[in-house]
């Protein structure tokens, strides 16, 4: 059998399956998830390179098609994610173009963006197979940087965007603006400008606010500013931020997007970012309120928490109706 072979023609239900296939725990995983995918019926699906990858070593190999071969991406229904959140956001890169919902298996460290863990696999797979699952949409950036009246890149970005000094001996002297109005002009590392979903990442380390990802906002947090006041933004999804690189001290800056896209910004650019019309698609098989995520990520301790008094007693209620009314 090798890495070609097509899956049964009954096999309607195309699942790309993402692994970073560097790590042997991706691939032990990714060689289940086909595996059981198959077993039930679904044709699992790799870029060439990835299957590669996987068949060596892989005893009981079963028919997975290949990505751009055999399937188009507008014929896949899901895609699996097998890793930490770096696999999240590459995923979310190849298929950006498309309509297709990402569900990640955390094997890395945190894991905000993945939906369940390696010990949940098996879960995954079944829910995926009966369909059992709910997709959510995630807000992301449209990132645009003009140097002068010319556009000289256009991107795109799930958690953030951020703008950093390319000499690590110099800052960058920067100014923000939001709504082309102007609030402060200082010297710093950098700039994070995030979405809820990024303020768990590189802007929560920048020391920037958690923020529910049910709430459509951005953040901007400077990063080492050298200022009074350079505490973190946040603005409404309406808003246009935008970063100024000073053309004064002929600094050049780089752009960084979701830490995986970087490009060398000139001074005197102008990196302008808004919230996108198309967000990210995530396919949630446990739906469990993000507070409860976020201690669990964390490890946050939650010892002599009470909650909720329950309460009963409504002997007083009239009383104190007649004193309102009084």
């Amino acid at each position: 059998m090798t890495f070609s072979q097509t899956a049964h023609d009954s096999f309607s239900r195309k699942i790309l399956v993402f692994a970073h296939t560097g790590r042997d725990d991706a691939r032990r995983a990714a060689r289940l998830a086909c595996t059981q995918l198959y077993g039930a019926g679904l044709s699992p699906v790799m870029e060439r390179s990835d299957l590669e990858s996987l068949l060596e070593g892989w005893q009981e190999p079963v028919p997975v098609e290949v990505m751009r071969e055999s399937v188009a991406l507008n014929e896949v229904e899901l895609g699996v994610v097998l890793g930490g959140d770096g696999s999240i956001l590459r995923a979310a890169e190849m298929i950006r173009h498309t309509e297709i919902p990402l569900v990640g298996v955390n094997l890395g460290h945190v894991g905000f963006l993945a939906e369940s863990e390696e010990s949940d696999l098996e879960e995954t797979v079944s829910r995926i197979v009966q369909s059992d699952y709910e997709v959510e949409e995630r807000m992301a950036l449209d990132v645009q940087v003009w140097h002068g009246r010319k556009k000289i890149a256009a991107t795109w970005a799930l958690n953030e965007a951020s703008v950093e000094k390319g000499n690590r001996a110099k800052m960058i002297e920067v100014a923000i603006d939001v709504d082309a109005r102007p609030i402060s002009t200082f010297g710093c590392d950098g700039v994070v400008m995030a979405t809820p979903t990024g303020s768990t990442a590189y802007s929560f380390s920048g020391g920037g606010p958690i923020v529910w990802p049910e709430v459509e906002a951005m953040l901007i947090v400077p990063l080492a500013a050298h200022a009074l006041f350079s505490r973190p933004l946040v603005t409404a999804p309406s808003s246009t931020i935008a970063v100024e690189i000073s053309a004064e001290y002929g600094q050049n800056a780089v752009l960084w997007c979701d830490g995986r896209r970087n490009q060398e910004i000139p001074a005197g650019s102008r990196i302008e970012v808004s919230k996108s019309s198309k967000p990210v698609r995530l396919a949630r098989i446990h739906p469990v309120p993000f507070a409860e995520r976020l201690v669990a990520k964390f490890e946050l301790p939650t010892e002599g928490w009470r909650g909720p008094i329950r309460r009963t007693d409504t002997t007083a209620l009239p009383q104190i109706t007649k004193d309102i009314n009084e």
